[in-house]
């Protein structure tokens, strides 16, 4: 195969040895995988040693978000196009099949995003879907800004895959405990103030972002249809909006004083 239509798979781990070879295993038939690792205590090296990964560390330092890691990690890839997997999410056999038929198209996007099937309590949760994330995109055209949530800037044309094809979906395994999610929602919204420094919140916003959230989740998204799931789910989503907001006014008050 003509090396300008090869795909790398770039995963960034850090200790991700609960779902990892179950991730590897999925991302077999592309060209290569690389495994950028931020310096792991558990046994991801060496399942992905053991799996023929190439390994590449980025330094942890004092990093708990994984945004500074991804343009180190894409630029590792030896071929053109890039597919970027967390530890925790399965590539199905259809969307690598659609990913290779799509490069070997003439003036092909540059981009493509990608529906991600999330779950909770066990749940499919339909307010989570499709929950685009831009995960494929040529190498030489892209940029992943070191921000948590920040998605990659790629020059060119961009494409979404049609939500009704549940088959491309990524499947992502995390199905977080609230437990999981109470420690996640602190470390994000943490990283969340630099990035909203330049908002004026106020007393508005803390009752306002909240209730948006839930009513999005809840109602528009259709997380009614979830159960008690998705209520709970819709609820945590309304107190990650009330926590940004809640620091963000606590941290200008004190750089106040």
């Amino acid at each position: 195969m003509n090396d300008t239509k090869k795909i790398s798979v770039v995963i960034n781990t850090y200790n991700a040895e609960r779902h990892l070879l179950q991730v590897i295993n999925a991302a077999k038939g592309f060209d290569e995988i690389v495994v950028c690792d931020m310096e792991s205590t558990d046994n991801t090296l060496a399942i992905a040693k053991s799996m023929g990964c190439r390994v590449v560390t980025f330094e942890k330092k004092d990093y708990n978000i994984v945004e500074p890691a991804r343009q180190f990690a894409i630029e590792q890839a030896a071929f053109p196009w890039v597919l970027v997997l967390d530890a925790d999410e399965i590539v199905s056999e259809e969307l690598r099949t659609y990913l290779y038929n799509h490069i070997s198209e003439p003036a092909c996007a540059e981009g493509v995003a990608i529906p991600r099937k999330n779950y909770f309590m066990g749940k499919f949760m339909h307010a989570c879907y499709p929950d685009y994330i831009l995960r494929f995109f040529k190498k030489e055209v892209t940029t992943w800004p070191a921000i948590i949530h920040a998605s990659p800037i790629v020059k060119g044309r961009i494409i979404r895959l049609p939500r009704s094809r549940k088959e491309l979906a990524f499947e992502h395994l995390a199905n977080d405990s609230i437990s999981t999610l109470n420690n996640k929602n602190n470390v994000y919204s943490d990283n969340e103030i630099s990035k909203r420094l330049h908002k004026h919140y106020g007393v508005g916003a803390l009752l306002g972002r909240p209730f948006f959230r839930f009513f999005r989740s809840y109602i528009l998204k259709g997380g009614f249809r979830d159960g008690i799931p998705g209520f709970i789910h819709a609820v945590w989503e309304a107190i990650y909006q009330f926590t940004i907001v809640a620091k963000l006014l606590e941290y200008k008050r004190n750089s106040k004083d």
